[in-house]
């Protein structure tokens, strides 16, 4: 276990510091003389056609917003099966901290942005984007402080993420979808059916239910509610352990995450990164940058996370109802509530629906995405970085 969790770590860390290069990459990109080239690559229109039957056409960058993420979601899902079936979240013990401060994680930021922008209704479709946490961005920070933090604090930031995720698919299910197809749903459900009955069947081959998986992709896709719940819905239906025809037990799931990990990690994110973290600097503003929507972002990620994620941590273990992490002090828990305001990759995206890649803001919303993260990512490195440390012990 101690094996799992390490290697899980260090491959998360590892595209964290991808995802910063890719994102300078990609500025450098939007504000030199390959500006022209850089949009024109994500408005290129890429069309999929099966006769009469099914016609798909959309921008690269839909492409990889619907479709690569759902790869994206399809691994979130299988981690957060795997750890409410047999990992750290199999408990109520082990649940109940990250849960709790996950909770706090997304209401504060929620709050905070509905401060500054309520009554713009339009505004207000971006209200979750500074709820949102990058595991990979924060990880890659706390691999920077090697032992200086204690690995039961990695993981309690790993499973507050996740419970992040969580909160992440029931927003975009419920507040992100548009105009709904009939036809598309029960299609959808259909192919959810027959994925649960051959879980119950115990087939074991990936590849099965892959198959059904692309299929109920593009019924969601033509359903309105957003493609990348397929992912989702794919995830938990996949066995997690099943006996093979030698009676050997195998772990379909497990060997779908392992499989998945490195070209999420260190292929879509990146892409992902790349096309949406284009922001233009050209003609901006102090008043730009310093409006409504800006300010609730910014403030969201970096003041809201951390006083959402700290105070109802400090509750929850004043009134005994969890602990704190082992070999974890009260200042490497601020610090990593800070942390938690790196909302990158995952803020993008809810910001990618929320206002459909609209250029009203002239990417002032991007942008202080991208200033919130970065300033929470670089405090709580510093927090973490010179606070002193009880004596490190193991899992």
């Amino acid at each position: 276990m101690k094996i799992l969790i390490r290697d899980y770590i260090k491959k998360e860390s590892s595209s964290g510091v991808i995802l910063i290069f890719i994102t300078v990459l990609a500025l450098l990109f939007q504000n030199s003389y390959f500006s022209s080239e850089y949009n024109t690559l994500l408005k290129t229109q890429i069309t999929f056609a099966f006769g009469d039957l099914l016609l798909i056409q959309k921008p690269l960058i839909l492409w990889i917003n619907d479709g690569l993420m759902t790869i994206f979601f399809l691994l979130v899902g299988l981690e957060i099966k795997r750890e409410l079936l047999a990992g750290h979240l199999s408990s109520k013990s082990k649940i109940a901290l990250p849960a709790i401060g996950a909770i706090g994680g997304m209401a504060i930021p929620a709050i905070i942005f509905t401060v500054f922008n309520y009554g713009d209704d339009f505004s207000m479709k971006g209200w979750a984007i500074p709820t949102a946490t990058d595991i990979a961005f924060a990880l890659g920070i706390l691999s920077l402080l090697g032992k200086k933090v204690p690995v039961s604090l990695k993981i309690f930031l790993m499973a507050l993420a996740i419970f992040d995720d969580l909160g992440a698919i029931l927003i975009i299910a419920i507040f992100y979808t548009s105009d709904l197809s009939i036809l598309s749903i029960f299609a959808a459900v259909t192919c959810t059916i027959v994925l649960i009955i051959m879980n119950k069947l115990k087939i074991i081959r990936p590849t099965a239910y892959i198959l059904v998986g692309i299929i109920l992709w593009i019924s969601v896709l033509k359903s309105g509610v957003h493609a990348t719940l397929a992912g989702i819905i794919l995830a938990f239906t996949i066995p997690i352990a099943l006996k093979d025809e030698k009676n050997k037990t195998i772990s379909p799931l497990k060997n779908l995450e392992n499989n998945l990990h490195f070209w999420v990690a260190y292929f879509i994110l990146p892409i992902f990164a790349f096309v949406n973290a284009g922001v233009s600097l050209k003609g901006l503003s102090f008043e730009q940058l310093f409006s409504n929507v800006s300010l609730g972002i910014m403030l969201g990620l970096f003041l809201g996370k951390q006083l959402g994620v700290m105070s109802f941590v400090f509750i929850a273990v004043k009134l005994k109802i969890a602990k704190l992490p082992k070999c974890t002090n009260w200042i490497q828990m601020y610090g990593v509530s800070v942390l938690t305001g790196i909302g990158f990759t995952m803020s993008l995206f809810i910001d990618s629906l929320a206002f459909q890649d609209s250029d009203v803001y002239a990417y002032t919303d991007k942008l202080a995405i991208l200033i919130g993260s970065i300033v929470s990512g670089i405090v709580g490195y510093l927090i973490l970085r010179y606070t002193k440390t009880k004596k490190l012990c193991d899992l």
